[in-house]
């Protein structure tokens, strides 16, 4: 329906001559309805441009939200702020197994090298284990690789071996060889030589000798070399191993504190096939020096 300039008046009811029907007043101004308001910048205008602004921001503001989360969640696996796992056990086997006393052993005074009785003759200088031993002739020969032995996995880098016999798993030596292992955390002041000379030994006899085998125990104590605290453990091992002409073995172990948390390792073995060479393990474990 389109608007008229002709605009209808309320109908008189009864008596008149406008009783029925709709007529144009003449000579009255038509009535014009109030103009529109216009549709300007102003507040009424404002009110659904800053709805819409602002719903376009809040939903601008939820992406953004629900992309950094996800983003967390995935990278972090936990964006909230829970602590940290604790890390992993990262002493040395020998610290783990032999922490540090709380009250240090009863030892003897350490004796500066200046005291002890002069030694001559050639040497073997392990810098890394921090000790230097009596060095031979003829038959035995430089050790020169790195043998990480046992379960422990002992390096031994340094010292003197020769073959006593081969057989159908290799060959099998009579050694002379030292080593340094981690025996204490970083600030520790103090070795607890008793317990990691005791995890050596029984390392050595567990992993380097045939199973099973009988131990024949000759030493087990707390002694000093080269005027320095040391456990020692000497010992001979009986077995029998298929194509092995040897069936025992005289062994001795040492772990001897350098004043480092590396303790130095001095390990000789002589096979019962060559015991000429027994007197080799008294005389080394004599002949020891700190650096």
């Amino acid at each position: 329906m389109s608007e008229s300039t002709q605009t209808p008046i309320a109908p008189s009811w009864q008596g008149g001559p406008w009783a029925s029907g709709m007529v144009t007043v003449h000579g009255a101004p038509p009535v014009v309805p109030p103009p529109e308001k216009p549709r300007g910048d102003g507040p009424q205008r404002r009110k659904p441009q800053m709805k819409i602004f602002a719903g376009i921001a809040g939903a601008i503001l939820a992406i953004g939200l629900t992309v950094i989360l996800i983003v967390g969640l995935s990278s972090e696996g936990d964006p909230f702020g829970s602590k940290a796992a604790a890390p992993s056990e990262v002493r040395p086997p020998l610290a783990r197994m032999c922490p540090a006393p709380t009250v240090p052993p009863s030892q003897a005074p350490v004796v500066p090298p200046g005291r002890l009785p002069p030694l001559t003759g050639e040497r073997t200088t392990d810098s890394e284990a921090g000790i230097s031993y009596r060095r031979y002739g003829a038959p035995w020969q430089p050790w020169n690789t790195t043998w990480r032995a046992g379960t422990l996995e002992v390096p031994y880098k340094v010292g003197q071996h020769f073959i006593t016999e081969q057989y159908s798993l290799g060959t099998y030596h009579a050694s002379i060889l030292s080593a340094a292992v981690p025996a204490a955390d970083n600030d520790a002041v103090t070795l607890n030589l008793e317990c990691v000379g005791r995890q050596v030994a029984a390392d050595v006899r567990a992993e380097y000798y045939p199973q099973p085998n009988r131990l024949e125990q000759l030493r087990d104590e707390m002694t000093m070399l080269g005027g320095r605290p040391a456990w020692l453990s000497e010992f001979r091992l009986h077995f029998q191993q298929p194509g092995l002409t040897v069936t025992n073995e005289r062994s001795a172990v040492a772990i001897i504190d350098v004043g480092k948390p590396t303790a130095a390792v001095l390990y000789v073995s002589i096979p019962g096939t060559h015991k000429q060479f027994d007197h080799v393990i008294d005389e080394v474990l004599k002949s020891v020096r700190p650096l």
